[in-house]
C-alpha cells in the first residue's frame, strides 16, 4: 500500500499524477479560509476594544465636564 502513495522525486510529488493543480489548489484554498477565521475575528476585536476605550475616556471626560459645571451653579 505504502508503494502506491510513494512518489520517485518532487516534482512527481507536486505533479500528484496530473491532478497537481487541483489538489494544490484546494490546500491553497483551505489555507486561506483558516487564516481568514483566525485573523478577521481577532482584528474585529481590537477593534471593538479601542472604540470602548475612546467611549469610556469620552464619557469620563463628558462626567467631569458636567460635575464643574454643576460645581459652578451652585
Amino acid at each position: 500500500m505504502l508503494d502506491a502513495i510513494q512518489f520517485s522525486s518532487f516534482a512527481e510529488f507536486v505533479d500528484m499524477g496530473g491532478y497537481g493543480f487541483n489538489v494544490w489548489s484546494v490546500y491553497a484554498l483551505f489555507a486561506i479560509f483558516v487564516a481568514v477565521n483566525l485573523i478577521l475575528p481577532l482584528r474585529k476585536k481590537q477593534k471593538i476594544i479601542r472604540q470602548l476605550k475612546r467611549r469610556l475616556t469620552l464619557d469620563a471626560e463628558i462626567q467631569s465636564e458636567d460635575d464643574s459645571n454643576s460645581d459652578q451653579a451652585q
